[in-house]
C-alpha cells in the first residue's frame, strides 16, 4: 500500500481544514488507516484510526470532538476532517495504514505515506 497525504495548509485558530489520503493498492479496504502528526521538537503522536470496516473510530483526547475520520473504500481515501483548530494542531500530518486492526501506537502500522503540514496561526 502507498499512502500520500495533501489538504494541509496555513489557517487562523478556529478554522478548519479537510486532510485527505490517496492510497494505492487493492488491499486498501481491509486496512485499519490511522493519522498521527508530528510537530518540531516532538515525537509523532496518534490523531485518529478508523477500522478496515468503518465500523469503529478511535481519536486522540486532544482532538476528540473537534476531528473526524472517515473513509470512502470505492476511491481508496481517508480523510480528516479538522475543526476548531488550535494553533497546538500545528505539525505535520501523515496517514498510516495497518492490518493488526486500529490501534494509537506507531509500531503498529506497516505502511506510511509522506506528511502534509498543518499551520494554525493564532
Amino acid at each position: 500500500v502507498q499512502l500520500q497525504a495533501f489538504g494541509g495548509g496555513l489557517v487562523q485558530a478556529g478554522g478548519s481544514l479537510r486532510l485527505s489520503c490517496a492510497a494505492s493498492g487493492r488491499t486498501f479496504s481491509s486496512h485499519s488507516m490511522g493519522w498521527f502528526r508530528q510537530a518540531p521538537g516532538k515525537e509523532r503522536e496518534f490523531v485518529a484510526v478508523i477500522s478496515w470496516s468503518s465500523s469503529s473510530t478511535v481519536y486522540a483526547d486532544s482532538v476528540k470532538g473537534r476531528f473526524t475520520i472517515s473513509r470512502d473504500d470505492a476511491k481508496n481515501m481517508v480523510y480528516l476532517q479538522m475543526n476548531s483548530l488550535k494553533p497546538e494542531d500545528t505539525a505535520v500530518y501523515h496517514c498510516a495504514a495497518t492490518t493488526l486492526g486500529p490501534g494509537v501506537m506507531t509500531y503498529r502500522y506497516e505502511y506510511w505515506g509522506q506528511g502534509t503540514q498543518v499551520t494554525v496561526s493564532s
